[in-house]
């Protein structure tokens, strides 16, 4: 396999096209077409993680967080981040990210985190806005079904829980070929008049490039008309943070006591005791204080997250539980998840998880 085998796999579970604005994923450090010889799962990639990958025979290693995140003006060794793209570079290691599009998946760390706390009927806390896009375009009445088939199958036409989705409008549609075209309907010269369909089918935008591939193929004309237009509505199924419940109410202190000891966590920094059961939960591995007012329009009980301000403890405003269990913590199961993952789509091959400690924070 080489490098983009494996990440098209991991662009399966977590499309890059759901990553946030500011963030740096993807392939950071090497050739797309390198024979792998092994992949080492981490959440960081330190100079340690690679001294691993050379050890064990890895060439990849897939990491959560992106070790180049701003711009590199120069790569003198300077700093730790320099230090390992050299080390990477000279021993032919690639290195890719996933960061926050594995947060947007509803598959990805927080589904993680909602299984090791035993959540059920969970749905995305945030869903994410603007990645629902719209394909508008025009065929003809005897085509309409054969492309809408192929636009399905690739990947068109999925709402939340439905399939096969579109709308269709009956019209004429009219053109003139000139002399250097080449079309499969009507004459050169001559102005064709044309039973069609308007068909409008929306499409998740990390789709976009497999379904106008699709059209082009599928379309009878020889130049295919055809619109897209980015849509307000909220992706259920894509977005930050979850929410669920616990199958039995708890009182705060015994679930901060489980969650310590199911996240592995040394303490946990938490706002004032409300004395009422907790039983909807709400979770965000990472820095998560932009959720705060979220979790409490969801009703949750506790929001658990990491990285919170002494002000931002506040914001609980006596309505739910604020929990931060350190950034580490929250997202320590990642990289299992990453390794369970790919050890099912390639049993076959060497993906490994990393023992290299990473976390930059001790407790005394």
């Amino acid at each position: 396999m080489i490098v983009k085998d494996i990440t098209d796999l991991l662009e399966e579970l977590a499309p890059l096209a759901y990553a946030e604005d500011f963030d740096n994923v993807g392939l950071l450090v090497g050739d797309t077409k390198a024979v792998v010889s092994g992949v080492l799962v981490t959440l960081d990639t330190l100079e340690n993680v690679v001294d691993e990958a050379i050890a064990k025979n890895c060439n990849l290693i897939v990491s959560f967080h992106p070790i180049i995140f701003g711009g590199l003006k120069k790569i003198t060794g300077a700093n730790y981040v320099q230090r390992v793209v050299i080390k990477a570079i000279k021993n032919n290691i690639a290195i890719y990210s996933m960061h926050t599009a594995l947060d947007n998946s509803q598959y990805g760390v927080n589904a993680k985190i909602a299984q090791v706390l035993g959540l059920i009927d969970t749905k995305i806390l945030i869903p994410q806005k603007r990645t629902i896009k719209k394909l508008t375009t025009y065929v003809p009445k005897k085509d309409t079904e054969k492309l809408k088939k192929a636009l399905f199958e690739a990947g068109a036409g999925n709402i939340g829980n439905y399939s096969h989705c579109s709308f269709s409008v009956e019209g004429i549609g009219s053109y003139k070929a000139g002399k250097n075209a080449n079309p499969k309907i009507g004459k050169i010269g001559e102005t064709h008049f044309e039973a069609e369909n308007q068909i409008n089918i929306i499409f998740e935008k990390a789709f976009e490039h497999q379904i106008i591939k699709a059209l082009r193929d599928k379309h009878p004309y020889e130049e295919v008309a055809y619109e897209l237009e980015t849509l307000e509505n909220y992706n259920q199924n894509i977005g930050i943070g979850l929410i669920g419940s616990i199958e039995n109410p708890s009182n705060e202190q015994e679930f901060l006591a489980f969650v310590k000891e199911k996240m592995n966590a040394s303490c946990i920094r938490h706002s004032e005791l409300l004395h009422k059961p907790i039983k909807k939960v709400a979770v965000l591995g990472g820095s998560g204080a932009f959720a705060i007012n979220a979790a409490k329009s969801a009703d949750a009980d506790i929001f658990i997250t990491s990285d919170l301000k002494y002000h931002q403890f506040y914001e609980a405003e006596g309505k739910m539980l604020i929990a931060d269990i350190g950034h580490y913590e929250s997202e320590q199961f990642t990289k299992n998840l990453l390794v369970d993952y790919l050890t099912k789509k390639i049993p076959n091959f060497a993906v490994r998880l990393s023992e290299s400690k990473t976390n930059p924070i001790k407790y005394f």
